[in-house]
């Protein structure tokens, strides 16, 4: 902390006016020029905060490094995948030591008629390439001499021939589609600029699919490109026009179909595309004018078509149900909607993949996400036979479905606790045997000298907050201990557990990890979001915040010393928790922080602020959405108080948060705080929302983020 108090002055920010005003209500903005990204004048104050960043963390450098050869150290470097099979081929992923990217690969599976050895993976080891191997995309070969890589899809065809892959080179998730001949390596002459994640071929390989942007960078075209044709000439497969809904595509199992789905938080719309038709135009599955929350998967039962939804129709944790294709021509009143799983008020139902055999369901129950399985043979009848669960041995663990091959007689899972390093299973229909295909390695580790518990906060309206408390095994609660955080609580996404090598730097460091999985989130069912967003919204923050003051009722925190972090819909959180409770923390880190939340709802031409109505409420139109906001919004919020030392992380080309939210929110806490502690910001130049790419630079910014949460604990040896 002495270093800090010698740093340079922090960068003055000029105030130039901005005058906003909403129904009735005028609001002055003297740092919204700083949305200029062009401007010479931005871009030099946006290096003079990165300067004064450097400068106050400086004597931070040598436990970054630490912490960074930490992470290494503990990581396999060289490395591959499970390979995974689809059609002839079995695909998968290598890593190398002193590489930044994944080598994509594959090679030739055989049939032999015996299921079982037939979709047993190649016994493949650890950087020695094997006959036959073919490598398809060389991440590190692609990314030579470019600021930024990173991979928006990939898809082969049916014949395994031709890979289509989209790469972006800035970070702002803009990517370039582009068509790859495996037998000779070269690239065909097809490109296609500004197109969106995901990709799939039609089944005879002349057509590709990809979705495109508008202004607003919300996807709003599914376009097919035959190959060899010119790419202005791209056919609109479908357009969504509504500002406030997001397109997307799925392929079927049976790869014949194209699911088209449009929907918000809400209620969605599906369509589905004959493929096997290249006349065919979208037919309608289940239309948004109903308000329906759902999703659909094709399979064929007893030789006819038929849809699994799993929906929220008069079932708040979704249920499951079977459509089949002669109910479509029927008025949606007249549907007969055959149950599959009933909905239950303990267990929220994700969604649904199916192979030739088996329905596999993901499910979230008792906290956590995990996979039922049931035949197909009687689905939706009488004769129905009852779900199946895989079972493990510890209580907080994640479960989820990474693979599910039509033709395959095993599905893939993946698992992880917070102590226990990634698995990966196959899981056999037939018997319900699990075998272990891969343990992550970890070097220097012992899981023994760790423990993850549950504990529940109880919030001033009475709700119980889950907590999930991660610490050394000799760390308990009889003596208080330095403390982070966690937190995000927004769009119904769940902080599961799962294992992380660089969490462990701090844990073996003394720290107390903390994750408080506050309302808004989707820990507890449909509820738990529903009570943490729109006019509920506030209690995200105060859920936080109480959640914070168990672990000091609890004797778990130093009161001294306790640091916040949370990224994105987290950061807003945090910038929320810095305005309520200030004294609480020693520190706050705000990654990507979505900060000045009311000003970029208030722009639908902004980036995806449309898309934003249905979390936050649309406060153009409702002024009581206006009011609400206003009056929790951090940006507008800050005021004369003793804010902790804070950082901002954030990156010049994120299109979800743009910088210029913590770049204002910065200068605005230096403008008010009364408190002396330093406020910075670190922005990544060549970055997006994930920050930069490559694996060790994730590593290293990682390890920025743990450092300064360490000098702030008072846990950094070069500090006083």
């Amino acid at each position: 902390m002495s270093h800090a108090e010698h740093a340079p002055a922090a960068p003055q920010t000029p105030k130039v006016p901005t005058v906003r005003t909403h129904h009735g209500d005028a609001f002055t903005d003297d740092y919204e020029w700083l949305r200029d990204k062009d401007s010479p004048q931005v871009r030099a104050h946006l290096e003079a905060e990165n300067a004064y960043a450097e400068a106050v963390t400086a004597d931070q450098a040598q436990l970054r490094e630490a912490i960074f050869n930490e992470i290494k150290a503990r990581t396999v470097e060289t490395d591959l995948s499970v390979p995974a099979r689809k059609r002839g081929w079995w695909y998968f992923t290598r890593t190398a030591e002193g590489s930044q990217y994944a080598i994509h690969c594959r090679v030739a599976a055989t049939d032999t008629g015996d299921l079982a050895a037939d979709w047993t993976p190649p016994a493949i080891e650890a950087g020695v390439p094997i006959e036959g191997e073919q490598v398809l995309l060389d991440g590190n070969k692609e990314a030579e001499g470019k600021p930024f890589f990173s991979l928006g899809g990939m898809a082969v065809t049916e014949d395994g021939n031709l890979l289509a892959y989209a790469q972006d080179n800035a970070g702002d998730e803009r990517f370039t589609l582009r068509i790859k001949d495996l037998g000779t390596g070269e690239l065909l002459p097809d490109s296609i600029e500004n197109v969106f994640y995901g990709l799939a071929f039609s089944p005879d390989g002349t057509r590709v699919f990809y979705t495109v942007v508008d202004d607003s960078w919300r996807p709003h075209q599914i376009k097919a490109h035959t190959l060899g044709t010119d790419p202005a000439t791209d056919t609109v497969v479908f357009q969504e026009d509504d500002p406030g809904m997001w397109l997307g595509f799925d392929l079927a199992a049976d790869r014949t179909e194209l699911l088209i789905s449009i929907g918000n938080s809400e209620y969605s719309e599906t369509l589905t595309l004959d493929l096997l038709d290249p006349h065919a135009v979208p037919v309608m599955l289940v239309s948004r004018e109903h308000r329906i929350l759902h999703s659909a998967d094709p399979l064929t039962l007893d030789g006819q078509r038929a849809y699994v939804i799993t929906h929220d129709r008069d079932a708040l944790n979704n249920m499951v149900s079977l459509l089949r294709i002669d109910q479509l021509a029927l008025p949606f009143a007249q549907q007969r909607w055959e149950t599959v799983l009933e909905h239950r008020d303990t267990v929220k139902v994700e969604g649904t993949a199916a192979t030739a055999t088996h329905l596999v369901v993901s499910v979230r129950k008792d906290t956590t996400e995990r996979v039922v399985v049931l035949p197909l043979e009687g689905l939706g009848t009488a004769a129905q036979q009852p779900a199946v669960e895989p079972a493990f041995d510890e209580e907080l663990y994640t479960c989820s479905l990474a693979n599910a091959e039509l033709e395959a007689p095993m599905i893939r899972l993946s698992y992880t606790s917070d102590f226990t390093p990634a698995r990966v299973y196959d899981y056999t229909l037939a018997d319900g045997t699990l075998l272990l295909r891969k343990q992550t390695q970890v070097n220097d580790y012992d899981p023994a000298k760790y423990r993850a518990t549950r504990e529940w906060a109880t919030a001033a309206d009475g709700t119980k907050i889950p907590l999930t408390i991660l610490r050394r095994a000799d760390i308990t609660n009889e003596t208080p201990n330095p403390v982070l955080v966690y937190g995000y609580g927004s769009y119904e996404m769940s902080m599961d557990p799962g294992f992380g090598i660089p969490r462990l730097s701090l844990l073996d460091r003394g720290v107390v990890f903390v994750i408080a999985h506050v309302r808004g989130g989707g820990e507890l069912g449909r509820s738990w979001y529903l009570e943490g967003k729109k006019l509920a919204k506030k209690n995200t923050f105060t859920d936080f915040v109480d959640a914070t003051k168990h672990l000091l009722d609890t004797g778990w925190a130093d009161p001294k010393r306790i640091v916040a972090m949370g990224g994105s819909a987290g950061g807003l959180l945090m910038g929320a928790v810095a305005n309520l409770a200030p004294q609480l923390y020693a520190g706050i880190i705000a990654q990507v922080p979505f900060v000045d939340a009311l000003t970029s709802i208030l722009d639908p031409d902004l980036p995806l602020s449309a898309l934003e109505w249905e979390e936050w409420g649309n406060p153009i139109e409702d002024a009581d959405v206006y009011e609400y906001m206003k009056s929790y919004s951090p940006y507008e919020n800050v005021a004369a108080l003793p804010y902790p030392k804070i950082a901002a992380v954030t990156s010049l080309n994120d299109t979800r948060v743009l910088y210029v939210e913590p770049a204002k929110w910065v200068a605005k806490l230096r403008e008010q705080t009364t408190g002396t502690a330093p406020i910075v910001m670190k922005i990544e130049m060549d970055g997006g929302h994930g920050g930069a790419s490559g694996r060790y630079e994730g590593w290293k910014t990682r390890a920025w983020d743990y450092a300064f949460a360490l000098d702030t604990l008072g846990l950094n040896p070069a500090g006083a």
